[in-house]
């Protein structure tokens, strides 16, 4: 919230509300996740304050935006570099801790002869509730 009244941007309560959620959500919410999550208790709010709030919130550094393949987006509160586990099935996503994103980078830039601007790392497999669900992959 400081970061916002620093650059004079109003503290609305929806945008509280879109930043709580952000913050205290465990996985990594699509703008429809987040306004699903809300609208019951900010009946006004709408899709494209949502997008708006969280526009604000990348330009100011305060969510990190993840793009995949299939043109969805997803919205991370923790903005350190850092991995992610995503189930191919249901598409949950959780963040992954394990070898420094920096030794990474360095070690490709000197196998590679690139100067690394950007990278996600994210792997893929089945997550423990679809697991015992019995849920599987399509094969072929």
């Amino acid at each position: 919230m400081d970061k916002l009244k620093l650059k004079n941007i109003r503290v609305t309560p929806q945008r509280f509300a879109v930043l709580e959620y952000l913050y205290t959500y465990p996985g990594h919410p699509t703008v429809e996740e987040i306004y699903k999550a809300l609208v019951d208790k900010y009946p006004n709010l709408s899709v494209t304050t949502v997008y708006n709030n969280l526009r604000v919130f990348k330009k100011l550094g305060l969510v990190k935006e993840l793009t995949f393949g299939d043109a969805s987006r997803r919205y991370d509160a923790v903005t350190t570099e850092h991995y992610h586990v995503v189930c191919s099935i249901c598409g949950i996503m959780h963040d992954v801790e394990f070898l420094e994103p920096q030794q990474i980078k360095e070690y490709v830039e000197q196998k590679t002869n690139f100067t690394i601007a950007q990278y996600r790392l994210e792997l893929q497999g089945i997550c423990p509730d679809c697991a015992k669900e019995g849920r599987q992959l399509p094969t072929g």
